[in-house]
C-alpha cells in the first residue's frame, strides 16, 4: 500500500462513564451494535481490518468503497427492514464457507458507517484534533458517498440515544487519535435491570467451578433462555457449585458450538427453575441480553413464574 498508514492499526478506545460528560469540548454519537473496523482504501484496493487486527474483507464481498487514498474508522452493521441494527445477523456473517458467504452477502448485506478519518492522500491525520478530522471526513463523504455516523454537540440528542439504544459515545473535539489508548472518548450505557430465572450453568476453566449462569424468562408459560451472566470471582465460582447442586436435574448437554471459541462446545447443566436473581444489562435485542449481564442480588421474594419475557427492555 502507498498510504501513510498501514494495517494493523489498533483502534482508539473509550473509557466507560456512568453519566454523559458535558461541555463545549464534547460531541456525541449513537453507540452502534456491530463490528468495529478500520478500512484502508488505496486506489482501487481495499483492506478491512477488525478491532483484533484480523482481515475481514473476504466475509463482506458486497462492501464497496470509492477509489481513492484514505483510511476510515467505523462500524460494520446490518439493518432489518425497519432500519434497526441487528447484531445477531452480524455474527452470522463470519462463516468459513465461500458459498455461504456469497449467499449471506445477498440475503443480509452489511453496511459500513464511518465516524473518523485517519489518513487522506499522503497525510496521516492521527495528530489532528477530532473536529478537523471530522470536517475532512464529511467533505470526503460528500465526494464518495461514504455513510457517516451522526455527530452532534446537543446533549439532548445524546440523552435520547441513551434512553432508546445501546448507549452514547462522547468524543472530545480537540482530541487527537491515539491508537489502542482509552483517551479522548467515553462510552455511556444505560443500565437496565431485570429478574431472571437461573435455568442452568456452564463449567468454569478451573475444575469444580461455575463459569456462567444461563438466564431464562417465561413467555406463555414456557421458559426461554435470554442470555448468561459470568465474571464471578474465583471464590464465588467455587461457592456456586455448592449452591446449585440441589437444583440440578441430572440433564446436561451442549449448546451450538461457539464461533468465537474455536468451535468449542459449550457444556451446560440444567437446573430446576427455582432460583431467581436480579441482573443489570446494557442492551437487549432479538430476545437476548447482549454482551452479558451483571449480578445484582438474589430474589428469594419473587416467584420464578413472575420473571416474564415481556419485561425485557429491548429499547
Amino acid at each position: 500500500m502507498t498510504l501513510p498508514l498501514s494495517p494493523p492499526i489498533k483502534p482508539q478506545l473509550a473509557l466507560t462513564r456512568k453519566e454523559l460528560p458535558l461541555g463545549e469540548e464534547w460531541a456525541y454519537e449513537q453507540k452502534l451494535d456491530g463490528f468495529r473496523a478500520i478500512v484502508f482504501v488505496d486506489g482501487d484496493d481495499t483492506y478491512i481490518q477488525s478491532r483484533g487486527a484480523k482481515s475481514l474483507g473476504r466475509y463482506f464481498p458486497e462492501l464497496k468503497f470509492a477509489a481513492g487514498h484514505y483510511v476510515l474508522d467505523g462500524e460494520l452493521v446490518i439493518r432489518d427492514a425497519d432500519g434497526n441494527i441487528e447484531f445477531d445477523a452480524m455474527q452470522s456473517r463470519i462463516h468459513p464457507a465461500e458459498s455461504r458467504i456469497a449467499l449471506l452477502s445477498k440475503e443480509i448485506p452489511v453496511s459500513f458507517i464511518a465516524f473518523d478519518l485517519l489518513a487522506e492522500g499522503s497525510e496521516a491525520l492521527l495528530e489532528k484534533p477530532l473536529h478537523e478530522r471530522r470536517a475532512r471526513l464529511e467533505k470526503l463523504a460528500a465526494q464518495t458517498g461514504i455513510e457517516l455516523s451522526e455527530l452532534t454537540t446537543d446533549p439532548q440528542r445524546a440523552e435520547h440515544w441513551l434512553r432508546t439504544s445501546e448507549g452514547t459515545m462522547a468524543k472530545q473535539l480537540d482530541a487527537k487519535y491515539e491508537p489502542g489508548k482509552r483517551k479522548g472518548m467515553a462510552k455511556v450505557k444505560r443500565e437496565r435491570t431485570i429478574d431472571c430465572v437461573v435455568m442452568g450453568w456452564r463449567p468454569g476453566k478451573e475444575e469444580g467451578t461455575v463459569g456462567s449462569l444461563i438466564l431464562g424468562l417465561y413467555d406463555g408459560g414456557k421458559l426461554h433462555s435470554v442470555g448468561h451472566i459470568s465474571g464471578f470471582s474465583a471464590e464465588t465460582k467455587r461457592g456456586l457449585r455448592t449452591l446449585l447442586a440441589p437444583l440440578e436435574t441430572g440433564e446436561s448437554g451442549t449448546a451450538e458450538p461457539s464461533r468465537w471459541a474455536g468451535g468449542r462446545d459449550l457444556e451446560w447443566v440444567a437446573l430446576r427453575p427455582e432460583l431467581v436473581i436480579e441482573v443489570g444489562y446494557d442492551h437487549a435485542a432479538a430476545g437476548r441480553i447482549r454482551h452479558g449481564a451483571r449480578f445484582h442480588r438474589f430474589r428469594d421474594d419473587k416467584a420464578p413464574e413472575e420473571c416474564r419475557f415481556e419485561d425485557l427492555d429491548e429499547g
